[in-house]
């Protein structure tokens, strides 16, 4: 059990790390916790899936908890049944991206709002550690709900797509089938690994390594589509690819969809999240298409709360993720999917074209370095770079007028990440160099 309560989810290898045992304790100390009588429950195509949501409901009935049963959903449609069903609380079944051998929990109060290492999975670790249970005046129901309906018309009320678009969707053998069922009818789909299977047979559900994508780039030329799609295990992430079969980087898809966003919305004060890894090109298109950009710190916890403080519309995040209000403040890869449709057509124009004005700068990417002594590096890097704007929103930033860096620590391993962009290459590649080399010294 060591280990598998993380910063922003429970997760294990199956059956060593996380099995119906403690599937059980994690039921009842959901419903102890959270104090709970109504918990939606949604899983996804992993064979262990299926005897982990039984030990999971046999926890959370037998200590009082009614049980909306989802079957296999997408974790953005168990967000949108948490909050549409008003739940308690909701619990998906998912290791995500992570191998066939993964599974795990991620875990929402009401409205969907996530529980966090620091906002209860923490006490949860502690309640199963301490496996001592209060009674339970009755034992739970289990009903069945289909939320696919209701994530469909969800989705349709957002589409204003004037022409059916050509799309190739990598379904990676995961759950993104489910997530886009109810907007098929707006595309030409040409499918690739669109039958669930949980052993991930083609390549790993997971689009930040970038070569899960060569078979859909490669697919978007061949067939001259408008754009890819390639959805992670749980369809909470995706990986968009243009018309020319060139990878859209996930902070400039923000930006793409801002744009659709602003076009519906009064000008100057809508706000919208940035993660402090985007671009410098995502803050100015935010803000040349009227709306209000805000820096956000890095992890769907941490973005949601933000984006609840200031009422912000979307969130975008430099791993794929893409947050909505309308979807309780949580992830809708469709609704993303439906936002780049609609901003084509309404622009009328390729895909390529539309992030070409954004490509303006240069970046490294995140880069991990594995290190001895995280606070002792930072501290030279606070010191070294005070002459610039320095903020501490998440790890150290400073910006300078021709460049800036984020250097942040991993929340699980002893690694810095960092990132540097700049106005040209040379000074890219100058102060990338120059950081790594204090970095790794």
């Amino acid at each position: 059990m060591a280990g598998i309560f993380k910063a922003y989810d429970i997760r294990g290898l199956y059956p060593e790390q996380l099995n119906e045992a403690i599937a059980e304790k994690i039921g009842r100390a959901i419903v102890v916790f959270l104090k709970a009588g109504k918990v939606v429950v949604g899983r996804d195509m992993r064979p262990h899936s299926v005897p982990l949501f039984n030990a999971l409901v046999k926890g959370l009935t037998e200590q009082g908890a009614d049980v909306v049963d989802l079957g296999m959903c997408s974790t953005p449609m168990s967000y949108h049944a948490n909050g549409k069903l008003n739940a308690d609380a909701s619990v998906m079944i998912t290791a995500s991206h992570n191998p066939a051998e993964w599974n795990g929990f991620k875990i929402c109060r009401a409205q969907a709002v996530p529980l966090s290492g620091q906002t209860g999975i923490g006490d949860i670790e502690a309640l199963v550690n301490a496996d001592q249970w209060p009674a339970a005046e009755r034992t739970g129901t289990v009903s069945r709900f289909d939320i696919s309906a209701e994530y469909a018309k969800f989705l349709q009320s957002n589409a204003h797509v004037t022409r059916k678009l050509k799309v190739v969707v990598d379904y990676a053998n995961a759950m993104g089938s489910a997530e886009i069922a109810g907007i098929e009818q707006y595309f030409d789909i040409i499918p690739l690994y669109k039958e669930l299977d949980g052993t991930f047979p083609n390549h790993e559900a997971n689009p930040l390594k970038l070569d899960t994508l060569d078979a859909i780039r490669q697919k978007v030329k061949e067939t001259g589509a408008d754009f890819g799609a390639a959805f992670d295990g749980d369809a909470d992430r995706c990986g968009f690819i243009d018309d020319k079969g060139e990878i859209i980087q996930m902070d400039l898809f923000t930006a793409l969809i801002a744009q659709d966003i602003l076009s519906e919305k009064p000008t100057g004060c809508v706000p919208i999240l940035y993660d402090l890894r985007s671009s410098w090109a995502v803050k100015e298109c935010i803000q040349e298409n009227g709306g209000k950009p805000i820096m956000s710190r890095v992890g769907h916890a941490f973005i949601k709360a933000q984006m609840r403080e200031y009422g912000a519309v979307f969130a975008g995040e430099l791993s794929g993720h893409y947050y909505f209000k309308e979807n309780f403040v949580a992830e809708s890869q469709g609704l993303a999917m439906i936002k780049l449709a609609n901003l084509i057509c309404r622009k009328n124009q390729p895909v390529s074209a539309l992030v070409a004005p954004l490509r303006k700068y240069f970046s490294s990417g995140e880069i991990n370095s594995k290190v001895s002594d995280v606070q002792t590096i930072l501290e030279k890097i606070r010191a070294k770079y005070s002459d610039g704007r320095m903020f501490e929103l998440d790890g150290i930033s400073a910006e300078y007028s021709n460049w800036w860096f984020n250097v942040r620590a991993s929340n699980t391993e002893p690694l810095l990440r960092l990132i540097v962009e700049a106005k040209d290459e040379a000074t890219m590649k100058e102060k990338r160099d120059e950081l790594l080399t204090l970095i790794r010294s």
